[in-house]
């Protein structure tokens, strides 16, 4: 989630004697975030002559406005935006008055820019909620209400926005507020405080509006600037996440970051998380010079009395009050992909400055944003917001986001694209890796391997069904053990007698499929076997899930390449047939993707080959890369 450290530092030194407020804007599309925040700058006096004469321009070019100022261009940057009058990305904006100073960020209000919002939300200390009082409490608005109360937002402003548009009605403002203090109430806020707003026209923005006599509330200014939104990160316990080790010469080495919470001094003594190796504090040093004290939000870079080992990802912290570890949590995530979050699909999680490979290992349940209730799921959807069971691949440190907002949370990561696919928040450890542990084993795979004189791996055939993968498979098999190779041979069909019996074939239990497969060849690579695995296997993130569970070059990918014109023909097993007349659902190349191979170790046409010819092909290849005699 995004940082505002850099931005927050040098508005408090710009700032000295003023303190800082975050704040976001979100609600449903078009109901006159970017405005507002225009009209807050505008009515504070805070635009340059230049900027309204910018605003004056593009209000006759882009405004929706009629002859007036369009006050949203002012935060809208986005030609896209201009264009279609929405906010697309997250736009921060700084402004002071005499009383304090703000950074305000507007986040999109349609469905598929959410993840925006969260964004935004994440390092806010309060929400202003607008609400259209023509159409009253939406599903985004309540979306975005759940996803403020999860991110650790206590304090919201309910902005009933475009109130002249209802005459100034105070019984469309009662109905609303009656409306959204019945489905807060269980969120948990510190404060929800209404105010009736006209953003464009800028009734109760800045000053109070003869226009509504029957409010006797601040202006949204007002209560923006005396709102007390104190912080105690500093007075939680000490946490630096590494971001990196800084060893400019051989005579120093240093761990630089950010402090997360908590204060740390010269001489005091800190652990790491992870290892519970132990030093104490020699120096604090930054750009500015050394500092006897540095405390949450400063860079800084610690260079301790010890030669221990810390690296990147590390989270140092304090002995007395140290955080969890262990590789499973649980916690609530927030889905922002349109690919559906698949449980047992590997992906990537940054945890604080650390990246490590996660798995969801259930979805406990699926949050509606309209009842709060919880209901039933399978796999989250694009906006979904669930209770999940997560497992890394080693133990991590973490707070409870409760607890801790900077350590408690991460955002995941899609293997294949490297994109941004969803969002959590940590509930609780589930302390199983603490208590199950690796058991060392006097025989290992090495001495397996040499007894058998082979080189283990795996030779992951993948295709479309009828492409021959289990015809070819067979004969490469035949092949090795003839040639005195020690093998194992596992079949998508074969496995789904027993092993995978409970899989259907949804995306889902597809993931499901190759997971266990995968583990099971991983296990039969550490007896020495050259394990060949027949499957579809349709999804990379899957195929490269396996290929990480082995050390380089012991997974072969082998793409048996048939044109699904061909498939159709061959139709081995009359499936194709089926499909076609709509008896089997969720069939690879039709009603389900298949995503090809895009760099295999070995890429295999069939058109024009015969299969044994093939099984030659390949057991040249694998002589070449040292798998077989």
């Amino acid at each position: 989630m995004t940082s505002l450290a850099p931005m927050d530092k040098a508005i408090r030194s710009r700032d000295s004697r003023k303190d800082l407020l975050r704040f976001l804007t979100c609600g449903s599309v078009d109901d006159g975030k970017s405005t507002l925040i225009g009209r807050l700058l505008h009515d504070s006096r805070l635009l340059t002559e230049d900027q309204m004469s910018t605003l004056a321009r593009d209000s006759a070019r882009h405004g929706t406005t009629e002859d007036e100022l369009d006050y949203a261009l002012l935060v809208d940057g986005l030609e896209a935006e201009r264009e279609q009058g929405i906010t697309i990305d997250v736009a921060y904006r700084y402004f002071t008055t005499a009383r304090r100073s703000f950074i305000v960020a507007d986040t999109p209000g349609h469905e598929q820019y959410t993840r925006n919002m969260a964004t935004g939300a994440s390092k806010a200390d309060l929400a202003v909620l607008l609400v259209d009082a023509r159409k009253g409490i939406l599903v985004q608005t309540r979306r975005h209400s759940l996803i403020a109360a999860m991110l650790g937002l206590k304090h919201v402003v309910l902005a009933i926005n475009k109130i002249d548009l209802v005459g100034f009605d105070p019984l469309t403002y009662e109905r609303i507020v009656a409306d959204y203090t019945a489905f807060a109430a269980p969120l948990g806020f510190a404060s929800v405080v209404a105010i009736p707003i006209s953003a464009r026209h800028g009734d109760n923005v800045t000053r109070s509006s003869a226009n509504t006599p029957w409010y006797s509330g601040p202006a949204l200014l007002d209560h923006l600037e005396t709102v007390d939104v104190t912080s105690d990160t500093s007075a939680r316990p000490f946490r630096f996440p590494v971001q990196w080790v800084n060893r400019p010469n051989l005579d120093f080495r240093g761990y630089a970051g950010t402090v997360a919470s908590g204060a740390i001094r010269i001489g005091d003594p800190i652990v790491v998380a992870g290892s519970g190796r132990a030093s104490r504090v020699r120096q604090l040093v930054t750009f500015d010079g050394p500092l006897d004290e540095a405390r949450a939000g400063d860079a800084v870079t610690i260079v301790l009395e010890d030669e221990i080992d810390v690296a990147r990802g590390d989270l140092m912290a304090a002995p007395q009050a140290r955080p969890e570890v262990s590789d499973q949590f649980a916690a609530h995530v927030i889905w922002m992909s349109e690919h559906a979050l698949i449980p047992g699909r590997s992906y990537l999680a940054r945890i604080g400055t650390r990246t490590t490979p996660i798995t969801v290992t259930a979805i406990k349940y699926r949050i509606d944003v309209n009842t709060r209730e919880h209901l039933a799921a399978t796999t989250l959807a694009l906006n979904d917001i669930g209770l999940c069971n997560l497992a890394t691949d080693s133990p991590v440190a973490f707070d409870s986001y409760e607890a801790n907002r900077s350590t408690g949370c991460f955002i995941i990561i899609d293997r294949y694209s490297n994109a941004t696919v969803g969002a959590g928040m940590i509930s609780f450890g589930l302390r199983r890796g603490t208590n199950v542990h690796w058991q060392p084993l006097l025989i290992g795979k090495t001495e397996r391997a040499l007894l058998k004189q082979q080189r283990p791996a795996i030779l992951w055939f993948t295709g479309l069904s009828g492409a021959g993968k289990s015809t070819v498979a067979n004969l490469v098999e035949q092949k090795l053990h003839a040639a005195g190779g020690h093998t194992m041979l596992l079949d998508g069909d074969n496995l789904r007698h027993g092993l995978n019996r409970d899989l259907g074939f949804t995306e889902a239990d597809r993931v499901e499929n190759i997971r266990r497969v995968g583990e099971v060849a991983k296990l039969m690579t550490d007896a020495g076997l050259v394990v060949l695995c027949s499957f579809i296997s349709p999804y990379r993130a899957e195929r490269e899930a396996v290929r990480s569970l082995v050390p380089s070059g012991d997974f072969i990918e082998i793409f048996i390449d048939t044109p699904i014109e061909e498939c159709v023909r061959r139709d081995p097993k009359g499936l194709y047939a089926k499909a076609k007349a709509g008896t089997i659902k969720n069939f690879t190349g039709f009603d389900a993707p298949y995503e090809a191979p895009e760099h295999p170790e070995l890429h295999v046409t069939t058109v024009g080959r015969t299969a044994e010819e093939l099984a030659d092909l390949i057991i040249a290849e694998l002589r070449l890369r040292g798998i077989t005699r």
